[in-house]
């Protein structure tokens, strides 16, 4: 079947535009094309879509409006902004219901490669509930004690980068949010930002500051007393993993651009607990319950109730959000990493492990494998005779 994606701007020659550049997409796409926000509503209440392309600046409708509607009505629609970047202002206002940001003129390369990466991940997530649930998510809530500093250093008239970096990249929730700004083609910056203090100052507090007090693109966790989870317990365990990745992947290869994936895919492994916690938060205690009597690992449990894992969900939402390929692929399966393509080590390996070792209580392959250490796909990528190296470096890491 094909995909269904509808094109929206009040310019006609834009229209025609892109119609003319996607041509050669005709036989997988089922495109449509509407002369701004009212005629796209109307076209979306005759047939369902896929993917809706919005521009910012339109009259009547506009595209932050329009994307808004379609969050609500149609939630298992991606919605994607095509926009110039001098509209700063009316992206604020999108940060909401956009899942990803595209500046004018695009190179057709990259707006095919985007829609196809947000349907590819769309379309694993079989759960409709969850798929639109994943999809309405605008922000995830972060750590009420960095939230409030986050704003207080905001608010001064002496506010400081290298601070506000130190608070995003000590919060999920945050660290998330940033990533998927700094990585969209709407700002103009260098493609493949991973690092949360870097993302920082590549945008700069102009962009942070209205991001965080006036487009509410963080909010304040409030802790739904979910039996099974606290989201201090899961940023420490999440930091710690990143911080084991990053050994590893040190010691495995000279590109810093790795490296960095893997501390950051360690850093979000867990974020779709947070997902599931939040808004669904009866059955992740029953998902809890399960794990704790049936003596079986979270993921499993989760399976039990929801029929995917945190791992599946929290991947759904970050490639929904543009991350690299890298961190959405050992944030998907780092609890299963041979459904995974990999063939070598990448992010996924060292996101494997170090989850396993955080998870087990001693760390003998015995115990390793009853927290879910899968020696199969070690074996797959030639790293078996390694384990003792990244075991040490974890060790050392842990005693420090």
């Amino acid at each position: 079947m094909k995909t269904r994606i509808i094109f929206v701007d009040d310019e006609a020659n834009i229209l025609s535009g892109l119609r003319r550049m996607l041509r050669g997409q005709r036989k997988v796409w089922d495109m449509h094309f509407a002369n701004g926000g009212a005629e796209a509503l109307e076209a979306m209440q005759q047939q369902p879509f896929d993917v809706i392309v919005s521009d910012m600046r339109m009259p009547g409708i506009d595209g932050a409006e329009l994307l808004k509607r379609v969050s609500s009505l149609y939630p298992n629609t991606v919605r994607l902004v095509l926009s110039g970047q001098s509209e700063h202002e009316k992206i604020f206002r999108a940060i909401g219901p956009a899942h990803q940001f595209m500046a004018k003129p695009c190179d057709p390369e990259m707006l095919i490669k985007t829609i196809q990466s947000a349907c590819g991940l769309h379309s694993q997530l079989q759960d409709v509930s969850l798929k639109n649930l994943t999809s309405q998510i605008s922000c995830l809530p972060s750590l009420p004690s960095i939230y409030k500093e986050l704003v207080e250093e905001l608010e001064s008239d002496d506010a400081s980068m290298d601070r506000v970096g130190t608070m995003i990249s000590s919060d999920l929730a945050m660290t998330a949010k940033v990533l998927q700004l700094v990585n969209s083609s709407f700002f103009g910056l260098p493609q493949h930002v991973t690092c949360p203090n870097h993302a920082v100052s590549l945008l700069g507090l102009s962009v942070i500051r209205p991001l965080v007090l006036t487009a509410k693109a963080f909010s304040e966790f409030e802790d739904p007393k979910v039996d099974g989870f606290s989201l201090e317990a899961a940023v420490q365990n999440s930091l710690a993993v990143a911080i084991a990745a990053k050994r590893i992947a040190e010691v495995e290869t000279d590109q810093s651009q790795m490296v960095d994936d893997a501390f950051m895919a360690g850093m979000l492994h867990d974020i779709g607990k947070l997902i599931l916690a939040v808004n669904m938060p009866e059955r992740f205690a029953e998902a809890a319950q399960l794990a704790r009597q049936g003596d079986i690992p979270m993921w499993k449990a989760e399976l039990e109730v929801f029929g995917t894992t945190h791992a599946e969900v929290g991947a759904h939402l970050l490639g929904l959000w543009g991350l690299p390929d890298p961190i959405v692929e050992a944030v998907a399966f780092h609890h299963r990493p041979g459904n995974a393509a990999s063939t070598g080590f990448t992010p996924l390996a060292a996101v494997h492990f170090a989850s396993a070792m955080q998870s087990a209580d001693s760390h003998n392959e015995e115990t390793l494998a009853e927290s879910g250490y899968d020696s199969g796909f070690i074996e797959s990528i030639d790293a078996s005779d390694r384990l003792a190296v990244w075991t040490s470096l974890i060790e050392q890491e842990s005693v420090a």
